[in-house]
């Protein structure tokens, strides 16, 4: 690829020494893997600094040179992607299968951002609409809101920092990226395919806290992107003072089984998959499910079949389908959340004891609405999947509208007016039709409502986020 020769006059940070030390350690193993060194205020700065000179360059690039850039990141991305798979397993526990699938989407995602770099157009106003403004005409277009701050989870260190990183560079912005602490390791590897084309244009700088809220509150970024809990990114959302932001929150997705939902045992098999694939560490991994009265217990004994595929094992091995949680800390905050609903009446059907961070397929049988149990009203972030019953359609979109969240829902029925009232009645971002909440096509709009969040991220949608129109009028030179 030829460098822009606008781009390599910007001095980039170079990767600090000093400073505190964040060990990486591997979930299944415990083993530390590796050491980043935090930034400190002063690395923070020339981090702010070099995002700031770097837009200056980059919203004057080309839509060619920009949609170039993202297809050679694309590239290298391809080429590398055995590596970057077991690097998202390492740090992350993720199957070594899912890993694979997340290096092909973010592949897909910088792909797509190739595309829309040169789509990003505008529209002809016409301003003679009274008699005072005859001879006037104007247009708008987008242009990038200025450098972009962006903060992302372990969950998908690789897609969705993708999801941050490429729409940005399509519409001309820069962008300063906080890690997540538990994984930081593949976000500055894909830094690495491309900062030697196009430096400064993208800064990965791991830090604690106190450094990540500085940054949150300097004006100088223009655009503020989480992804997280609800708690951190409303929180985030008060102190970035005249920033546009855009969170990506929680979710406690449901699922509803109709008796006319077509080939039961493939349903049951996508539930399962959805509900505690990499550990249920998915916002919009299918947490409550609500199944007709009708064909309830076959449902239930076909979907018990299907957990029994979902032991947790090695990630490593290309057959596994359950790895460990992130940590011990959020297995132990599930198993708590289990003990007590099963202390309040609920019936664990499937699963076991805990041992550190593996924590077991857990599926519980709740009668009842659950209202105050923390597995039905907070996202569980984890292997376990509530079960209820009802008995009309009606009743089963009122009780999956119970919750604060409001990120995606799915629906399995034969009817398109079932599926109709379900889109209609719901609050959520998103509704999938025969197949389960945790679709997601990275050429979509994607985001919630509520407490899921603010804004819409997919690659065309997350470009209207970090750019905003500017107009143009022109009044026509008099006659002479």
């Amino acid at each position: 690829m030829k460098l822009p020769d606008t781009c390599i006059k910007i001095a980039i940070p170079s990767d600090y020494t000093d400073g505190p030390k964040s060990p990486v350690v591997d979930p299944w193993t415990g083993e530390r893997i590796a050491e980043v060194v935090l930034a400190t205020e002063a690395h923070a700065e020339e981090a702010t600094r070099v995002a700031v000179a770097a837009f200056d360059v980059q919203r004057r690039s080309p839509s060619h040179r920009r949609a170039g850039l993202l297809r050679f990141v694309a590239d290298r991305l391809e080429g590398d992607a055995d590596r970057f798979a077991s690097l998202v397993t390492a740090e992350s526990g993720k199957p070594i299968a899912l890993a694979r699938v997340e290096v092909a989407r973010a592949v897909t995602t910088f792909r797509l951002a190739s595309e829309e770099a040169t789509r990003i157009g505008g529209e002809v106003v016409p301003l003679d609409v009274t008699e005072a403004t005859e001879g006037y005409s104007g247009h708008w277009v987008r242009v990038p809101r200025g450098p972009v701050l962006a903060i992302s989870p372990f969950n998908f260190p690789l897609n969705l920092v993708a999801h941050k990183v490429a729409p940005a560079l399509a519409c001309g912005a820069s962008v300063v990226l906080k890690p997540a602490p538990q994984a930081p390791l593949t976000a500055l590897a894909l830094r690495d395919l491309f900062h030697d084309v196009a430096p400064g244009v993208c800064t990965v700088l791991p830090c604690d806290v106190p450094i990540a809220e500085r940054l949150v509150k300097d004006n100088r970024f223009k655009v503020l992107s989480f992804t997280g809990s609800a708690a951190v990114g409303y929180h985030l959302k008060a102190i970035a003072s005249k920033k546009h932001v855009v969170l990506e929150l929680g979710g406690n997705a449901a699922a509803i089984v109709h008796e006319d939902a077509r080939d039961l045992p493939w349903v049951a098999a996508r539930v399962a998959a959805s509900a505690f694939g990499f550990a249920g560490q998915v916002c919009i991994k299918t947490q409550r499910l609500f199944v007709h009265r009708p064909i309830a217990e076959r449902f239930v004994a076909l979907l018990l079949d299907e957990v029994k595929r979902f032991e947790v094992s090695d990630p490593r091995d290309p057959a596994t389908k359950l790895g460990p949680m992130i940590d011990e800390k959020a297995a132990r905050r599930v198993e708590a959340w289990v003990d007590e609903a099963c202390a309040a009446g609920a019936s664990r059907l499937t699963g076991g004891a805990r041992a550190g961070n593996r924590h077991p397929a857990t599926v519980l049988a709740i009668e009842g609405l659950g209202r105050g149990l923390s597995v039905v009203d907070e996202e569980v972030f984890g292997p376990v999947l509530s079960v209820f019953v009802y008995d009309a359609w009606d009743e089963a979109i009122a009780m999956a509208g119970r919750s604060r969240y409001g990120l995606q829902a799915g629906v399995f029925t034969d009817s398109m007016s079932r599926a109709r009232a379900a889109f209609d009645g719901l609050d959520v971002g998103g509704l999938v039709v025969n197949d389960t909440p945790s679709v997601r096509v990275d050429v979509m709009p994607y985001g919630g409502t509520r407490d899921s969040g603010l804004g819409r991220e997919g690659v065309r949608y997350a470009i209207e986020e970090l750019t905003e129109r500017k107009m143009l009028v022109v009044r026509a030179t008099p006659p002479s």
